[in-house]
């Protein structure tokens, strides 16, 4: 029994062979500077979204976070990595079972040799402890607990890559929302503007100073602008019911008395430096650990061309008489070892080992796009926050020359100075700028929020 124990725990000693590589990560050079240079050499904090200065922002961000649908997905995958994790740390240690029995038999007379007048019965009673071992000589079990243990890091890389995603979603939506609620308002009054122009044109054809072609166009105008309202409500409409969504709630079931898109804060966004930026994206984390996992899993395979080692080893007791059951000559034990070999498979381990490198490279490849993806995505995500503030600011200017310019026509046509077509012009170029500039306004939110999705929302690995 000692020799037996002895060379368990010098088997398991040597336990840590393994048939693996080291993880080594891939080379990914990072520039030294943003070609876009950002506003400020700074990283967004991970409540990015409150630098908007909207009461009603935070409050939907605070729904998302307790009631969206993929973050709740996202966090049962966490635990199911979890548990995986815990199945396959099983593997490096021993199993022990118990069991108990106690049988009654009663022999037959008629298949005895002997002449007994009565039956024989008879009572067995056992109790035993069953522990066994695979040796993880070779690692394989070893590799397989690293291959849970980075694929649970990278589901937990992939709710905050979720979270993100939903954040951002939540914010773009909102926003779009208040676009078009501006927009939708610029409408209502243009055309309540040009009803009344067209009121003024009906007054001067009955009095013989204007033509039904005055009527006509003034009309056209305002049919147009009519035109263009079903839509943008439809697509608010829309917008509400997907914002619902996103914050965990049924269409039905949802209200909201959004603010105005003029009256929320413009942040100004610093990007930080590039290198630090791979260790801010949670996608590119995820990417990462599942490239480890891989690894890890080509180790597992590697081993299976080796022996697989066990030991069992039994104790306990069995007897006749119950009242003997717990003595010295009731004990049992066994102890065995086995090694098991495979000879010929068919090519079966070479191809999965084949298959597990193929997949490395695979994912080797798709943390290399990962990486160069996140650089793009912020310098796009600069461009768009660089020129959607100068589109702003030409829209504004063109707004407020257009505004002076209607202005002036309309009271030059109150003086006879100019014809109907004159402020038809204006009043289109007016309703356009205006439209526009709204539009930019709208554009330029976006895109602030995009380059903090881009630069990982706030969010840093190993915090």
């Amino acid at each position: 029994m000692k020799k037996a124990v002895s060379a368990l725990v010098l088997t398991s000693l040597l336990s840590a062979c393994s048939m693996g590589d080291a993880y080594v990560k891939p080379e990914t050079p990072s520039p030294a500077g943003w070609k876009n240079t950002a506003q400020a050499n700074v990283w967004p904090s991970a409540d990015w979204w409150r630098q908007f200065g909207s009461v009603r922002l935070d409050e939907l961000m605070g729904r998302a976070q307790t009631a969206n649908f993929d973050l709740a997905a996202a966090t049962a995958r966490v635990r199911q990595a979890d548990a995986q994790l815990g199945i396959a740390g099983a593997s490096l240690l021993p199993s022990l079972s118990a069991s108990a029995s106690e049988t009654r038999a009663r022999a037959s007379r008629a298949a005895s040799t002997t002449s007994t007048s009565k039956a024989r019965h008879t009572s067995t009673t056992s109790a035993t402890l069953t522990a066994s071992y695979e040796i993880d000589f070779w690692g394989k079990n070893a590799a397989a607990v690293d291959s849970a243990q980075a694929a649970a890091q990278a589901s937990r890389f992939d709710l905050q890559t979720a979270t993100l995603t939903a954040q951002s979603g939540v914010a773009t939506t909102y926003f779009e929302i208040l676009g078009l609620a501006e927009r939708i308002r610029l409408v209502r009054e243009s055309i309540a503007n040009s009803e009344g122009i067209l009121a003024v044109f009906q007054d001067r054809l009955r009095a013989g100073t204007a033509t039904s072609l005055d009527v006509a166009q003034q009309e056209s105008v305002l049919a147009a602008q009519k035109a263009t309202l079903a839509p943008l409500e439809r697509q608010m409409r829309q917008d509400y019911n997907a914002l619902a969504i996103l914050t965990g709630r049924l269409p039905e079931e949802f209200g909201l008395v959004p603010e105005t898109l003029g009256a929320l804060r413009v942040p100004v966004v610093g990007a930080g430096l590039p290198s630090e930026l791979l260790a801010r994206r949670p996608d590119v984390q995820s990417a990462e650990a599942s490239l480890r996992a891989a690894n890890a899993d080509i180790a597992a395979a590697r081993a299976a061309w080796f022996p697989a080692i066990s030991l069992t080893g039994q104790g306990g007791f069995q007897s006749l008489d119950l009242l003997k059951m717990m003595t010295a000559e009731s004990l049992l034990w066994s102890v065995a070892s086995s090694a098991t070999q495979t000879i010929f498979d068919g090519g079966k381990i070479a191809g999965t080992v084949e298959q597990k490198r193929a997949r490395f490279e695979e994912l080797s490849q798709t943390y290399r796009k990962a990486v160069a993806s996140a650089f793009s995505d912020v310098e796009n995500a600069l461009i768009a926050v660089e020129k959607a503030a100068e589109e702003v600011d030409a829209q504004r200017n063109s707004e407020s020359t257009s505004r002076r310019a209607f202005e002036i026509a309309q009271a030059q046509l109150a003086g006879g100075i100019v014809d109907v077509t004159t402020v038809l012009n204006t009043q289109k170029t007016l309703f356009s700028a205006q439209d526009s500039l709204a539009q930019a306004r709208l554009g330029q939110m976006q895109a602030i929020v995009g380059l903090y999705k881009a630069l990982g929302g706030g969010w840093q690995a190993g915090r």
